[in-house]
């Protein structure tokens, strides 16, 4: 798994570096057009980053839901864990009192982000990536701790800016759980969150995914003729991201083709990603592939 997060955030990157060099080497030689040269110096993004919890207090032993908020200004975006064609997601680099220990972040399903000949997938209007924080077991029954971290992210618009953000969130000690309250504004933020987390496929659903030629074919048995989903990738280099996914109704649930993409070097065993039907939410799906 290391190893193909290396290779995935190699290949951001040097899609980006790639990209980045393009635009200067036009600049040089002065056939950027007049738009072109205002996409190289936009006005610095308005990012707000904070962390947010929904309770108000902390007990020793208990899970807390930590929320990792971003509130962009119109027209930018950040990256979902699988970015597409370019950008990369956040990450941070927790700061927590001793005995405290941070899970992965819970990602909402993304977006399909176009410009000409790619798509990333992100999110264009704010997002909170929640995250799990188990609080120590022998935490003292009074005074408050911080939890903290240094976030690295990257906003984009016409251009991309590397940006980072130092975030903290104080909260007192609860001496009982009755005394660690909600926060109905946070709270309410977070079922908003979760409304878009993508949930584990019923048991009686049906996966499986045929490579033929250049594409692949999802075939998704729910029980339930559907005429509308869209896929989201979870591996990078896949699929083609900027392809048009062909949906295939069927008697017992839906088919999606999808163009393999020109990076994609070797067979793969599983397809995995998140699928988005309407009126019945996201559904993660990790696939057999069978040629």
């Amino acid at each position: 798994m290391a190893k193909a997060l290396a290779d995935r955030n190699s290949s951001a990157v040097w899609r980006w570096a790639a990209g980045a060099a393009a635009i200067v080497t036009l600049a040089v030689l002065g056939i950027c057009g007049a738009q072109t040269a205002r996409a190289q110096t936009p006005a610095r993004p308005q990012v707000d980053v904070g962390l947010v919890s929904d309770a108000t207090a902390v007990r020793a032993g208990q899970t807390l839901w930590v929320g990792l908020q971003f509130k962009l200004q119109s027209g930018w975006h950040i990256y979902w864990e699988n970015p597409g064609d370019s950008g990369e997601p956040p990450k941070i680099q927790w700061d927590l009192p001793t005995g405290f220990h941070a899970g992965d972040f819970l990602w909402p399903y993304p977006e399909r982000i176009e410009a000409p000949s790619i798509v990333d997938y992100g999110y264009s209007n704010g997002v909170v990536l929640m995250a799990p924080v188990t609080v120590a077991g022998d935490l003292p029954a009074h005074g408050s701790v911080t939890l903290g971290g240094q976030v690295h992210y990257l906003v984009c618009r016409e251009i991309c800016v590397p940006a980072k953000a130092s975030v903290q969130l104080a909260l007192p000690v609860a001496a009982r759980a009755s005394a660690a309250l909600s926060n109905a504004t946070v709270h309410a933020l977070f079922e908003q969150t979760r409304q878009r987390l993508p949930l584990a496929a019923p048991a009686a659903w049906q996966a499986r995914v045929k490579s033929s030629g250049n594409e692949f074919i999802l075939s998704l048995r729910s029980g339930k003729s559907t005429t509308q989903a869209e896929f989201f990738p979870l591996d990078s280099d896949v699929i083609e991201n900027s392809a048009a996914q062909n949906v295939q109704s069927t008697p017992t649930g839906i088919e999606i083709h999808m163009k393999k993409s020109d990076q994609l070097l070797k067979p793969i065993a599983r397809l995995r990603g998140v699928v988005v039907l309407p009126e019945r939410g996201a559904y993660s799906v990790d696939a057999p592939v069978t040629q």
